[in-house]
């Protein structure tokens, strides 16, 4: 069943296109990974997703469907009513998302008193349990604490457990593991894949590290200045990248797939740096690829679907991978 189905997503800033015709779904109970650089405009995908983009940011067009509902359209009385209740998000950084001034329990029963209705009596023992969700331990005795009492791991927890306070159908992570040891991370995403099955809910996860959606996606979309330049399923993605950005990203990245781990030789890094998206023609890798021809500095190149639930927005990439298979069977 389909949760989420952005089509054509185009969003604008006075002098750029931070985030141009993207189009994705994410299902009930699957993990959707939107993977890229930063700049490449995947936390104003999500802001977008929630109404909450900059004040200088607008969605120029596009669809952004949630249980067939056009959020682009709602009234924002009813869009508040959505966030936190159905749709969630996990931001990057606790420490700035979290009030320091009061308590981790107290900040979980303000989101409760928002969206149910709980008698008094019962939101501190509801907030206990969503602390003991989250594996925070001794949560009776966490409440009362502050953040800054926390570790980063620990308040990464909180902010998931506020985040499914609710029980949201969908739940939008934004780089989860953001400055959190190896150790760390593998519990947060652990912690969130578990929920994902309890809950049965959509997780979109967003991130620029390609050795975190190894083992926890299902499908993955990968960003580039903007745009989507590749869509496949995980192990699809892994075994066989297409397009020259994704390659690169695989060969700078210590994995090169799942539960295989990068043992011998130099990483190789991907030349240049990301373009800004301002809509220029052409393709906007195109500084940075090895495998340019003279047709891509003309037009912005089309998704190609080249398998079952794989596309590719590289004809030439497209081609050789349509003729490599050809050649294989």
């Amino acid at each position: 069943m389909t949760l989420l189905d952005v089509q054509g997503l185009t969003v604008s800033l006075p002098r750029s296109t931070p985030v141009a015709d993207l189009s994705f779904s994410v299902d009930r109970g699957e993990t959707v990974a939107i993977v890229g650089e930063s700049g490449s405009g995947k936390s104003l995908t999500a802001l977008a997703l929630l109404g909450l983009l900059p004040a200088a940011a607008r969605v120029l067009s596009g669809k952004i469907l949630f249980q067939e509902r056009d959020l682009t359209q709602l009234p924002d009385r009813e869009l508040r009513n959505l966030r936190g209740r159905d749709i969630a998000m996990i931001f990057q950084e606790p420490m700035t998302s979290l009030n320091p001034v009061i308590s981790i329990g107290r900040q979980i029963v303000e989101v409760l008193r928002q969206h149910q209705s709980l008698k008094r009596g019962t939101e501190r023992n509801r907030a206990v349990e969503l602390l003991d969700l989250v594996r925070i331990p001794e949560p009776h005795r966490r409440f009362d604490d502050y953040p800054h009492q926390l570790s980063g791991g620990m308040r990464q927890r909180v902010m998931i457990a506020i985040a499914i306070a609710c029980s949201p159908k969908l739940l939008i992570a934004d780089e989860p593991t953001t400055a959190l040891d190896v150790t760390i991370q593998a519990q947060v995403l652990d912690l969130l894949d578990r929920l994902r099955r309890d809950l049965d809910m959509g997780l979109l996860l967003i991130t620029h590290d390609l050795a975190v959606v190894a083992e926890w996606a299902d499908r993955i979309v990968v960003m580039y200045a903007g745009r989507k330049v590749e869509e496949a399923p995980f192990g699809t993605l892994f075994a066989s990248p297409v397009h020259p950005y994704t390659r690169g990203l695989l060969n700078a990245s210590p994995r090169l797939a799942a539960g295989q781990h990068y043992t011998r030789g130099k990483l190789t890094e991907i030349p240049g740096s990301i373009t800004s998206a301002a809509g220029e023609p052409g393709c906007a890798f195109l500084p940075r690829c090895r495998e340019a021809l003279g047709s891509c500095r003309t037009r912005v190149p089309p998704l190609i679907g080249i398998g079952a639930g794989h596309s590719v927005a590289c004809p030439v990439a497209a081609v050789k991978e349509v003729a490599h298979g050809a050649l294989v069977g």
